[in-house]
């Protein structure tokens, strides 16, 4: 899908997550996804102390670089482009990262429920 057509979950263009770090399946700093991404790396978040040792006990390691890899290694405050079934697996042990719902892609629902993204936004006034 173009960056030009996805959309977010509140049904509007979907932006950029973070270009610093670099985020996204296809690096491109979206929380895009396609065919390729079997993962749907489509939830854009903000991360914390608590996700990270969630996720590194789920056997995903965040917080630790891989430069062989250009993996800079994430740390609490970072955006990052999740995967919605790993924000649903967090979200259900209560450790769910914020989220920002403009630049989380509409696919994320698949996953997760609008409502549950909602009660996690860092973006809604």
């Amino acid at each position: 899908m173009a960056e030009s057509q996805a959309l977010n979950v509140l049904g509007e263009p979907l932006v950029p997550c973070s270009f610093d770090p670099l985020t996204g399946f296809y690096r491109d700093g979206c929380c895009r996804t396609g065919d390729e991404d079997v993962g749907s790396h489509t939830v854009c978040v903000e991360l914390t102390r608590e996700f990270l040792a969630f996720s590194r006990e789920a056997g995903n390691d965040l917080s630790t670089a891989h430069p062989e890899f250009g993996f800079p290694g994430l740390n609490p405050g970072d955006r990052w482009c999740l995967c919605a079934p790993r924000w649903q697996e967090a979200f259900e042990a209560g450790a769910a990262p914020r989220v920002f719902l403009l630049g989380t892609e509409i696919g994320a629902l698949d996953y997760v429920e609008l409502g549950d993204l909602k009660k996690h936004a860092r973006d809604l006034s």
